[in-house]
């Protein structure tokens, strides 16, 4: 019986190809894998295209409620953001691909699992690594780190040479990842960040601002510690809720980020991101944390959105300090619950209102009609006091310059 390798299988362009290199550069069997955590496919194409190709088998491992529960939620509660604009969308993916990936090559008693990630990019680090935390022993193949392949081009040559149809357009060559959470697009035009992005022409769930209604549009989110649970007044399971706030954000143009970023292996890259219902969800549940968690909590958490995010982007998903840090941001969505009200115009996100049991705005001091729960007097020994060392240096220079000395 020939050796088995898991494929992690897109029916794209790079893992088309990958299954005949493996047949040609292996003696083994190819056991093809699609992880659906959202993408809009043709999963019985797809299957059947694995087959074609050459796999002995194809799969589809249906993920979707669990990508958005244990993966996405985590970062949305963290408020993780990478470089203040991209909401993680490919990068909570990989951890969970990763460990979907090394549960069947366990079942299938595999000897290496195979990814079309290329030498350049994240997803290497992120497939990588996951695999790693869970399935040291196994063999990880990473054919861009090793063919001669050079070009998306020179794939398409290769799939012609052997008489196996491409599978996308060559007019339309746009390297994408999608899911429930959002779509990325790189490559052709915007390799150069001088160049606008084409948007009515890339765009695939979200209609370009200038073209979305004239009217604006209000939605309201209702959380509990954290977590979204109903939308515009229907409680909602977490796929559905993702699916619909996508809909409703995709319509009005909202979520759209053109992005330079800065890759782990050291380089920049562009792409421009769709993730209309995850901006929706993010912009509301900071504005219900603005009004749940006191000074201290809030500041301490930005700092750890910031970390989370770093470590999310950079593969290191399944590692004690991201734990460690979800566990601090559960903590502090304890008393995050409550609804929020956005609207949505053009492209743009503005607050129309938050409430909540927990809301630690309080009226009668925060008023400008004086009332009894502060006096404003007690605020001079207060400034004082929070500003000694001001005051305490500038009388040290005072007395340095010879202008008098403590009284």
């Amino acid at each position: 019986m020939k050796k088995k390798i898991v494929l992690a299988y897109s029916g794209g362009l790079d893992t088309t190809v990958i299954i005949p290199w493996l047949k040609e550069n292996y003696d083994c069997d190819i056991v093809a894998v699609c992880v659906d955590v959202g993408q809009e496919a043709d999963w019985k194409t797809i299957t059947q295209r694995a087959l074609d190709t050459g796999a002995l088998s194809c799969t589809v491992a249906d993920v979707r409620q669990e990508y958005v529960e244990n993966y996405v939620w985590p970062a949305l509660k963290a408020g993780a953001v990478y470089e203040d604009k991209y909401l993680l969308g490919t990068s909570t993916a990989r951890p969970l691909i990763a460990k979907v990936l090394v549960d069947y090559a366990r079942k299938e008693k595999a000897v290496a699992i195979a990814h079309g990630a290329t030498g350049k990019g994240n997803d290497q680090i992120r497939f990588d690594l996951g695999i790693m935390a869970f399935a040291p022993d196994l063999e990880i193949i990473a054919p861009w780190r090793t063919w001669d392949i050079k070009s998306r081009e020179e794939e398409i040559a290769y799939l012609e040479a052997r008489n196996i149809p491409v599978p996308m357009k060559k007019t339309d060559s746009y390297s994408r990842d999608d899911n429930v959470w959002h779509i990325s697009h790189e490559g052709l035009d915007l390799e150069d960040p001088a160049h606008e992005p084409k948007l009515a022409g890339m765009l695939k769930i979200s209609t370009p601002p200038e073209q979305a209604p004239d009217r604006p549009e209000y939605v309201e989110i209702a959380f509990e510690e954290g977590l979204p649970v109903a939308l515009n007044g229907r409680r909602l399971p977490a796929l559905e809720l993702v699916q619909t706030a996508n809909k409703i954000g995709g319509q009005n143009g909202v979520g759209i980020v053109d992005l330079v970023e800065n890759r782990v292996v050291g380089m920049k890259s562009r792409g421009v991101y769709e993730t209309p219902g995850g901006s929706i969800l993010y912009y509301a549940h900071a504005e219900l944390e603005h009004i749940c968690l006191d000074r201290q909590t809030y500041a301490f958490k930005q700092q750890v959105s910031v970390k989370m995010a770093e470590l999310i982007y950079g593969g290191l998903w399944f590692t004690p300090l991201r734990e460690a840090l979800s566990a601090f941001v559960d903590s502090t969505q304890k008393t995050v619950t409550g609804t929020v009200r956005l609207k949505l115009y053009k492209g743009s996100i503005s607050a129309a209102g938050a409430s909540s049991p927990y809301s630690l705005y309080n009226p009668d001091i925060a008023s400008f009609t004086t009332g009894e729960l502060y006096n404003h007097a007690d605020a001079k020994g207060f400034i004082r006091l929070y500003g000694l060392p001001v005051l305490v240096r500038a009388l040290a220079e005072q007395n340095r310059e010879g202008g008098g000395g403590l009284s």
